[in-house]
């Protein structure tokens, strides 16, 4: 087993939740460590999908890039999630880069030796199956909001996910306990940092959050909500 993996942050995500002590033991039998710095690309766009990875500690981010540099940030994402199962799954590209925003341990698991293991193990395949069909609801609900949606609400939507992703109770409200730049928000949805900018001071202005060095604190999530809407 690699070193210091803490087996309590593995079982926080649903694809190994319910492996049994055993079957956990073999799994991180040929799980290999993976240390990042940040900004350190984990894999781009294109590359083979030959493993799968595990974020023990730290966070990545999930983009893509059009021909004229443009990125799109695509997802945020941190310790006990797991990301690259689509490619590693059919042997095909990756889909997009995965970037590390911090310092960053990860298990890398190749598609050699999970395949087999999932063979044998067919009650993880169903497991496997409901991750990626909630990537696939994922994806197409942020494409519905992309194309039907102003930026006002796809902004209070992208909030409240995060709210609920990340959101740790305080006695000011939900406070996202993640850094979110206001970059970071513009290339998630895929606007100028002016919009964003602009848009969550009059969220500011009406209550609902505060904003401070890149932290969010969710005050009316109704305001947010019926905003969304």
């Amino acid at each position: 087993m690699p070193p210091a993996v803490d087996l309590g942050t593995l079982r926080r995500n649903g694809l190994f939740a319910a492996l049994s002590d055993a079957e956990m033991e073999a799994v991180m039998g040929f799980a290999r460590p993976r240390r990042l710095v940040a900004d350190e690309r984990v894999f781009a766009k294109g590359d083979p999908g030959d493993s799968l990875y595990i974020i023990l500690r730290g966070r990545v981010a999930v983009q893509t890039e059009s021909q004229d540099a443009k990125v799109m940030l695509l997802n945020i994402m941190d310790s006990g999630s797991v990301f690259g199962e689509i490619a590693m799954l059919d042997g095909g590209e990756r889909t997009a880069t995965v970037v590390a925003q911090e310092p960053t341990e990860l298990l890398r698991i190749d598609r050699r030796d999970f395949m087999p293991f999932l063979e044998q193990h067919p009650d993880l395949c169903i497991r496997l199956m409901v991750v990626l069909c909630e990537r696939v609801r994922w994806t197409s609900a942020i494409i519905e909001d992309t194309v039907f949606l102003n930026v006002t609400r796809r902004l209070a939507k992208r909030i409240i996910m995060l709210a609920q992703n990340y959101g740790r109770p305080s006695d000011a409200g939900v406070r996202i306990a993640t850094f979110i730049s206001q970059e970071d928000l513009a290339n998630m949805l895929g606007v100028s940092r002016e919009i964003v900018n602009k848009t969550l001071k009059s969220f500011q202005n009406a209550g609902a959050i505060s904003y401070r060095n890149g932290y969010l604190v969710l005050h009316d999530e109704s305001f947010l909500e019926q905003i969304s809407r």
